[in-house]
């Protein structure tokens, strides 16, 4: 997946090159106007007409992969050698898992995700200290049962751009499956190269996202008493003195955040009634089971 990548995909072009095993590399293109098109043009790519984001790209190939795995990988992100072969090796051992998230590192050498951790209120963090088992996986390199992420639904496309990968990891376990941290699945992660954290629209894409997936995948009562919380906040935030001076804490912002999920609540009511019939473990007992760990 690339966008405007050109000052680092081919970094991650050649360390996919160099993996020990044999795979397929699809680059989806979300309409980069930089000149990365000419430095990926002897590979395979699929170009988007437009900008679709991380969750858009994933969806739009997803039914051209037909390999009994399927691996998420950022174009800033840099792969050892060994990286695919201890995912599927992972998986392979552990027909229970649907999922194996990698060890991402930064490039001063310190982790940035070893999984993916559901706090208290519903957020989804990265993790530096995992065991075997971790509630899901960092969608910026990691590897997935083709199959399953086809019967659990996917990627959500509208999503653009964080949550995903926790969304999916929702689906997933509901599902019945589990999600596991390969130590030894090792990548360099030059973090933030194709979206700024703390910009307004990571933060716009964060707080939404985080409500929708909640709004589809979590216990009702959690879901809606996060979308009140978060309500109550914003209407609150002018009266209150020494608001952090945060993008996720401005007005405007989070104003939009509420306006996008209203529209969109008719449709994710409707994805959580499906995503509920697929599922064999009950909400409740997910949330139970992983919240606040």
């Amino acid at each position: 997946m690339t966008w405007r990548g050109r000052d680092h995909i081919t970094a991650c072009l050649d360390a996919l090159a160099a993996q020990k095993s044999p795979h397929r590399t699809i680059i989806v293109d979300n309409a980069s106007d930089d000149g990365t098109a000419a430095l990926i043009s002897g590979h395979e790519v699929v170009r988007l007409p437009s900008n679709r984001g991380y969750a858009g790209g994933l969806a739009a190939v997803l039914a051209s992969v037909g390999t009994p795995y399927v691996a998420w990988l950022n174009d800033d992100a840099v792969p050892d050698p060994s990286w695919l072969a201890e995912l599927e090796r992972a998986l392979a051992g552990d027909p229970g898992a649907a999922a194996a998230t990698s060890s991402i590192l930064l490039t001063d050498g310190s982790t940035q995700s070893v999984g993916v951790a559901l706090t208290a209120d519903g957020h989804g963090k990265d993790v530096v200290l995992a065991g075997r088992e971790v509630f899901g996986f960092c969608g910026g390199a990691a590897l997935l049962r083709t199959d399953v992420l086809r019967a659990v639904g996917g990627v959500p496309a509208s999503f653009f751009c964080y949550y995903e990968d926790t969304d999916t990891a929702w689906r997933l376990r509901l599902a019945g499956h589990r999600v596991i941290s390969v130590g030894p699945a090792r990548v360099r992660h030059r973090h933030g190269a194709s979206t700024r954290p703390g910009s307004r629209l990571f933060h716009r894409w964060n707080e939404r996202n985080r409500l929708l997936m909640l709004l589809r995948c979590a216990p009702l009562v959690v879901a809606l008493s996060q979308l009140g919380r978060f309500a109550v906040l914003t209407a609150l935030l002018p009266m209150r003195g020494n608001v952090p001076d945060a993008a996720n804490f401005r007005v405007g912002l989070r104003v939009q955040v509420l306006a996008e999920v209203v529209l969109r609540l008719p449709v994710t009511l409707w994805q959580r009634v499906r995503i509920g019939a697929r599922s064999t473990v009950p909400r409740r007992a997910v949330w139970r089971d992983w919240s606040g760990r």
